[in-house]
């Protein structure tokens, strides 16, 4: 199975239902998963916020955390460094990105060791793929449109 970045919006549906799960699925069929460090905790807090929303019942919360700790077993993770830190400050000054998801968009760099082309970049998030795809990656929608 060809290894893809799983940006943590792309890791969500596949915890907890949403309209783009189909999709995160599909796209976990053929791609195995590269994440963050920080994709856990991410994944974690959107859990949290649906729950918070009522978007999900807690017994949702309970089987998307159940759903996280399987996920967890079988990804390739990158760890925190100082060039990550680094090129993370870079990304925000160079792409209009949160903190966060620049750690994503650092830890896929840190990944692919700075060769992007043809690495596949998946997320749910428009201006995190706008940037990935404007540094070389394969930027893929992780909802259908």
């Amino acid at each position: 199975m060809e290894p893809a970045f799983w940006d943590s919006s792309s890791l969500v549906p596949l915890c907890v239902r949403e309209s783009s799960t189909a999709k995160c699925q599909e796209l976990g069929e053929r791609y195995a998963m590269v994440v963050s460090w920080s994709a856990p905790v991410e994944v974690r807090s959107a859990i949290a916020r649906l729950l918070r929303m009522r978007r999900i019942t807690p017994n949702d919360q309970v089987q998307g955390l159940a759903f996280l700790e399987i996920y967890r077993t079988d990804w390739s993770e990158v760890s925190p460094t100082e060039a990550l830190r680094e090129r993370t400050e870079d990304l925000v000054e160079r792409f209009p990105l949160r903190a966060a998801d620049a750690i994503q968009l650092a830890s896929a760099w840190a990944w692919c060791q700075g060769h992007p082309r043809k690495r596949p970049f998946i997320s749910g998030d428009a201006q995190l793929l706008e940037a990935a795809r404007q540094l070389g990656f394969d930027a893929i929608q992780a909802q259908f449109l």
